[in-house]
């Protein structure tokens, strides 16, 4: 059993199936991890899977301020 490197919920896996390269899902966090080492099992997250996320942090700072506009549209409907 290996835990995962970003929220530490154990893993459940035949460790012996495993090798270097090969991916997995927490399913706990839902974060897609690579085997990084296999004496002992190591796990780290999958940088791919990282680059999405900053994509999504992006998308999301564009929403916000579309959001600030709309508030500044109905501040003029009150005057």
């Amino acid at each position: 059993m290996v835990n995962c490197p970003l929220c530490n919920a154990a893993i459940d896996v035949d460790e012996e199936d495993l090798d270097a390269g090969d991916s997995l899902i927490c399913e706990e966090c839902g974060a897609n991890l690579n085997v990084s080492g296999t004496s002992p099992l190591e796990l780290e997250p999958d940088k791919e899977d990282d680059d999405d996320d900053e994509d999504d942090l992006d998308d999301d700072d564009v929403d916000d301020d579309d959001e600030d506009d709309d508030d500044e549209d109905d501040d003029d409907a009150w005057k």
